[in-house]
């Protein structure tokens, strides 16, 4: 076990490094000490606002830094695997934001990289550390929900896309709209509850609706408006089969009409049970009376109790903690992120024992 801190450079100054800064710098053996983002007053407001020291202008002077041991990756979608691969290269570990890359074989690219560096890459999946998914997670691994024969995983949010006219909206920067930046969420945690990252086969479909129409627009972002193409979708959809017969169905929006402003959770479907994971219950019948219970966030022992893909990440650095998110796990995510978008461009299933996705 090591003593010495793990000394983080962030890769990326908008919004959410500002929530990541807070969660390396609460661990007692995580610090912040360097930042870049080609936008140099978001690295001064960063740096300002969580004590960083070392405030650089490019990812290769924060690369070059001797004193930086892991980096955390959080920009346009096109930049995650080319930085990650630099910075595997420099020697140091890495945390990358969703998604992984903007096709599998990049992401199978950036996997090579790290395991030929004898370095670290994981993703920072944080819906995983949530505690009332954590306790369904226990849950299912304990056998109390039986066998889980289909997940209805969703987010749809009502007025929600990123900034307009921002990256997020160009499918040059990003790859894809909702799927990639909230319907990753969602699919991931599916697959960790099921246990499952190998389906059989997918079906999707793709919508852009209100987007391009300057509609549907949300608070999130720093990012700086560009006036650039919206040309990505603002709902998907999808249907994911595994052999054992087990289906895993996935919506999202980035903007729809709907009675909810915002709803979100990955509903279980057992044969002894069921649960709703962001919510933390769980419900099923008595053994004994047949009469339904329904438990508000289950007392059990979770794995990661401490709840932070941070967390996580430098207790596995200096204790060796088991990775909640591993690199095959990421790369299956990726895998059905490209079968999704491959079946929604023709229209027909992608079948993995007999076509390759993109």
């Amino acid at each position: 076990m090591s003593t010495q801190p793990i000394r983080f450079g962030f890769l990326g100054a908008g919004q959410i490094s500002h929530h990541s800064a807070a969660d390396v710098n609460r661990h007692p053996q995580g610090k912040v000490v360097a930042a870049q983002d080609l936008n140099f007053k978001r690295v001064e407001e960063l740096c300002t606002a969580y004590k960083i020291p070392k405030a650089y202008g490019t990812a290769e002077e924060l690369l070059d830094d001797d004193g930086i041991d892991a980096v955390y990756i959080a920009v346009p979608n096109k930049f995650h695997v080319p930085l990650a691969i630099q910075a595997l290269k420099a020697g140091k570990h890495v945390l990358l934001e969703k998604p992984f890359a903007m096709n599998l074989a990049e992401a199978q690219e950036a996997a090579a990289v790290a395991k030929k560096m004898g370095k670290v890459l994981t993703l920072g999946m944080n819906q995983r550390f949530e505690k009332a998914p954590q306790s369904i997670k226990a849950l299912v691994e304990r056998g109390d929900l039986g066998d889980i024969y289909h997940i209805k995983a969703y987010w749809m949010r009502r007025s929600g896309i990123p900034k307009l006219g921002t990256w997020f909206g160009n499918k040059a920067l990003a790859g894809a709209g909702a799927l990639y930046d909230i319907g990753v969420h969602y699919l991931d945690l599916a697959l960790y509850l099921l246990g499952n990252f190998e389906p059989i086969s997918v079906s999707g479909a793709t919508y852009t609706k209100f987007g391009h129409l300057g509609l549907g627009e949300g608070g999130w972002g720093k990012s700086d408006k560009e006036n650039l193409l919206f040309d990505v979708d603002d709902f998907a959809t999808g249907l994911i089969r595994f052999s054992n017969g087990v289906s895993v169905s996935l919506d999202v929006s980035w903007a729809c009409h709907a009675e909810d402003h915002d709803r979100a959770d990955v509903q279980l479907y057992g044969t002894k049970g069921g649960a709703l994971a962001r919510q933390g219950k769980f419900y099923h019948p008595d053994e004994k009376t047949g009469e339904y219970i329904i438990v508000q966030n289950p007392s059990i022992a979770v794995r990661y109790p401490n709840g932070n893909r941070f967390h996580n990440f430098i207790n596995h650095l200096v204790a060796g903690e088991e990775l909640c998110v591993t690199l095959e796990q990421a790369l299956g995510v990726q895998r059905i992120l490209d079968a999704l978008n491959a079946s929604a461009a023709s229209g027909r299933e992608v079948r993995f024992d007999t076509a390759k996705t993109a």
